[in-house]
């Protein structure tokens, strides 16, 4: 007997939940221009004061280098939109830990959000390689309570569980894609549905 999948929209794969370290996945046809087909790490869940989290596939033009004068001589560390909420503020996520930066926050086994940029500065100063292991936001993406869960309930977002092989990468759309791969075969079609349905 053949699965019936006309209902690919809806969003019922797992049973995961929001929290620090999962992954918000918008649905394909999600047009909101910050959050169409982005991959949203989450860093702070709570159902009393809402949630935040980075956009990790939406990188801009903008660089460390640009912003921070003493890493100007450096290779570019490129800046990602984090999300529409403090656009005017860098923040960072890593895999450095609290020992090489402290203050920081840990999210998973691997991850950890902010802490002392001064640290890091110095850390970076010193010669040592931070590509996929520090990963720059302007701003970040943030939900009131119940908000998100909202959100979540009208099939905006999936849930998914990170790649830690994929979080501090260079990332684009290819990012969107590789993560409704890992919510499973039903929803595979997702990657090949147009960007923009009405011109199809």
């Amino acid at each position: 007997m053949v699965e019936n999948n006309n209902n690919i929209f809806k969003i019922s794969h797992n049973d995961l939940q929001p929290k620090p370290g999962r992954l918000l996945i918008s649905e394909p046809f999600l047009q909101d221009s910050y959050f169409k087909r982005s991959v949203v790490l989450l860093v702070e869940h709570s159902t009393e004061t809402g949630s935040l989290g980075f956009i990790l596939n939406k990188k801009t033009s903008l660089t460390v280098n640009s912003v921070i004068p003493e890493l100007r001589e450096l290779p570019d560390i490129p800046i990602y939109l984090g999300g529409p909420v403090a656009s005017d503020r860098l923040f960072f996520i890593h895999s450095l830990g609290d020992l090489v930066v402290p203050n920081s926050v840990q999210i998973t086994d691997n991850l950890f959000f902010d802490g002392d940029f001064e640290m890091l500065k110095r850390f970076i100063l010193a010669g040592n390689e931070i590509a996929d292991k520090v990963k720059f936001f302007i701003g970040y993406s943030g939900w009131e309570t119940q908000q998100l869960k909202k959100e979540i309930k009208a099939d905006s977002w999936a849930v998914g569980m990170p790649d830690d092989n994929h979080v501090l990468n260079d990332s684009d759309e290819s990012l969107w894609k590789h993560s409704v791969f890992q919510l499973g075969e039903k929803y595979h079609q997702w990657i090949h549905f147009p960007k923009d349905p009405y011109l199809n």
